[in-house]
């Protein structure tokens, strides 16, 4: 019996372990296996969509979400290929600040007129040339006895003289030259004069080459700027055309006794008495040839320094009524190194005319000024000429000369900042040549 009661006591112990066990096991939640092999970890179950964009990436950027519910296959159109976008900067990646630039190096001044060498930019070289202040140029003409121009000279052959000290060459060309050419027109001559320089203006539009520039100016008792400098022969001929309508003065003295010459009468008695004589003052003559020579200087003076400026004159050479001086004009053409030729026509060109201008009448001006402009700047001597073939000759030669010249130059020697006036003289190592070439020249003032 003993036994017995034992034995029900252990089935009770086994039996309350057994129940104990089975709470504990149903109490702790199932915790899935851990194995490396399982590729469905972590994911959800079937029927439940998670709403977890994806990490961004940097060769496509998420696909936008659908607002619509999709179509059928059959009716989807193909989407074009996303573009990469373009990668982060890399300190916007990292977080980090980005280097500041290095500072500019402070910036150095030079005194006024001077520029380091390793400053200059050398393509500048290529397109400007570099004249010295100094610098003298001269035209020179040289022609034979029976003057027709020499060709072929060399630097050897000249010699040039300043203030009777030799200079050395340091430049000689006989290339030709393009040329800013201001035409002055008189309009004062006689009209049977104008009309006769009139018919010749096509010979002088062909005179010019196409490279050459041309400036057209009028004078009378006054100067007008009738064509800017161009050069297009279409526009100069345009302008002479029209200077065509122009008409000169009248020959012969004015006429003071006419109808219209009376002063105001009362029942045919002149006002103030019978003994009243009218007073009839003709118009006051002037040809200020000075003025038109000067304004056509200044003018040439600002056009490019690499052309020959050359004042070409049409005129009867008659000069009366100016404000400038020969001798200040002079001065500005010699200083700017502007020649003058001229073409005299009309009374001017006569052979008996050239012996009265020797003598200078009172009140009727100076005859002769264009040869002594022509003479002191290098332009050789004035042309007369009476017939319209003579002149258009004339203009044809004029032009040539001016082009195709020797050129010399030098830099003259330190004359103590010096301003005074510097006589030329040029000499060819030949016999029986005629040399045409400025009489001498003004320094440049010198640099503050």
């Amino acid at each position: 019996m003993a036994s017995t009661i034992g034995n029900g006591r252990s089935r009770i112990r086994a039996g309350i372990v057994l129940i104990g066990a089975t709470m504990v096991f149903a109490a702790v939640p199932a915790v899935p296996a851990q194995s490396g092999g399982n590729s469905n970890q972590g994911q959800p179950p079937k029927g439940q969509q998670q709403d977890i964009p994806d990490a961004p990436s940097t060769v496509q950027p998420p696909a936008p979400k659908p607002s619509l519910p999709a179509p059928p296959p059959d009716q989807a159109k193909p989407q074009p290929p996303a573009q990469a976008a373009p990668a982060p900067d890399a300190s916007q990646a990292t977080g980090e600040e980005k280097q500041p630039q290095r500072p500019m190096p402070p910036v150095e001044t030079v005194p006024a007129g001077t520029v380091p060498r390793n400053q200059i930019n050398p393509a500048e070289d290529l397109y400007k040339i570099s004249v010295s202040a100094n610098f003298v140029q001269i035209p020179v003409m040289v022609k034979d006895s029976s003057g027709r121009r020499v060709d072929g000279l060399l630097p050897r052959d000249f010699t040039v003289l300043e203030n009777g000290k030799k200079q050395t060459l340091t430049y000689f060309t006989s290339d030709p030259f393009l040329l800013s050419v201001a035409v002055l027109l008189d309009t004062g001559m006689p009209d049977v004069a104008v009309q006769k320089v009139n018919e010749t203006y096509s010979a002088l539009v062909g005179a010019f080459s196409p490279y050459d520039e041309v400036g057209v100016y009028t004078y009378s008792s006054t100067v007008s700027q009738v064509a800017d400098f161009t050069t297009r022969s279409d526009k100069v001929t345009a302008i002479l055309n029209q200077m065509k309508l122009v008409r000169g003065h009248n020959n012969g003295p004015p006429i003071l006794d006419n109808p219209l010459s009376m002063g105001p009468t009362v029942n045919g008695v002149p006002v103030g008495g019978p003994n009243t004589q009218p007073v009839n003052t003709p118009p006051k003559e002037a040809h200020v040839l000075n003025d038109a020579i000067l304004q056509a200087a200044l003018d040439l003076s600002k056009r490019d320094r690499a052309r020959r400026k050359v004042i070409f004159v049409i005129s009867d050479g008659r000069e009366l009524g100016s404000q400038a001086s020969y001798r200040d004009v002079l001065k500005v053409l010699e200083s700017r190194n502007i020649q003058v030729k001229a073409v005299v026509v009309d009374s001017g060109a006569l052979p008996i005319y050239r012996q009265i201008e020797k003598f200078r009448i009172k009140g009727q001006g100076y005859s002769d000024i264009l040869d002594k402009y022509s003479f002191a700047t290098g332009g050789g001597r004035v042309l007369k000429e009476l017939t319209r073939n003579s002149m258009e000759d004339a203009y044809a030669q004029i032009t040539s000369e001016a082009r195709n010249q020797y050129t010399l130059g030098y830099v003259p020697k330190a004359s103590g900042g010096s301003s005074a006036f510097r006589d030329i003289e040029v000499l060819v190592d030949k016999k029986d040549l005629k040399i045409s070439a400025k009489t001498g020249y003004y320094p440049s003032p010198p640099a503050r």
